[in-house]
């Protein structure tokens, strides 16, 4: 994948973003220098899906909400443009075949030989903690055979909080985990990859090293049911509480 007006906004927003955050990123020798892998994130910010890319030689695919393809009058325009010129997917995550929709998406940047992103979460983290993953990562993974490549970001909800568009001057780091083979990840775990039975706990096993690598809480509820319960409620779920 060779966007170049994806290079061009690394070029306009990464000087910004270095020095006001100084992001760093230990452990990008993980990250493939060529062919197709999947770079699975916790999300913190809006601001990931930058910091991220600025950081990572590589072209990155983001499925995102298909709403941001859609506005109209001139700030829709630009949007729309925005995404569509650094390569972003559009997915239409309220529709009933979301995930076969977020699957093909996925293959077909994967049988390019591309890096495609996904926030296994589905959202943003109401608190810094690391919140159970949806399994399109796994599904994906488990039939493409394409390498997971965990991302840890660290301060990135503190420097774009949920709400704010303009970053606080807060460092941001990211941590790269070494490549996860998902067929001899099932096989060393007594799962068939083209089983149902694997993709949830490969998904658990998933987040919860993401949660060891940024030194965060695992939860084992999806974060968009605390969002519900906070908006409703103005309190965590039970099962969810700090």
């Amino acid at each position: 994948m060779n966007n170049k007006w994806y290079s061009l906004f690394k070029v306009l927003l990464g000087p910004p973003l270095l020095v006001w955050n100084r992001p760093t990123i230990e452990g990008a020798e993980n990250i493939p220098s060529e062919g197709a892998a999947i770079l699975a994130s916790n999300h913190q910010a809006v601001l990931d899906s930058f910091y991220l890319p600025l950081m990572v030689r590589r072209q990155i695919a983001f499925p995102a909400k298909k709403e941001y393809f859609t506005g109209t009058g001139l700030s829709g325009r630009i949007q729309k443009f925005f995404f569509s010129s650094v390569g972003q997917i559009p997915v239409d995550r309220g529709a009933k075949d979301a995930g076969a929709a977020m699957q093909t998406a996925a293959e077909s940047v994967l049988d390019k030989g591309d890096l495609f992103g996904i926030y296994p979460e589905g959202t943003r983290s109401p608190d810094g903690r690391v919140y159970k993953g949806r399994t399109g990562m796994a599904r994906v993974a488990m039939a493409t055979g394409a390498p997971i490549v965990l991302i840890g970001m660290i301060g990135s909800g503190k420097a774009n909080p949920i709400g704010t568009t303009v970053p606080r001057p807060v460092k941001v780091r990211i941590k790269v985990s070494e490549q996860i083979h998902p067929h001899a990840w099932a096989a060393e775990n007594g799962f068939d990859p083209d089983s149902r039975e694997v993709m949830r706990p490969f998904t658990d096993y998933c987040m919860r090293r993401l949660a060891d690598m940024v030194g965060e809480d695992y939860v084992d509820v999806y974060a968009s049911d605390v969002k519900k319960s906070l908006a409703e409620t103005g309190e965590y779920p039970e099962e969810a509480r700090p």
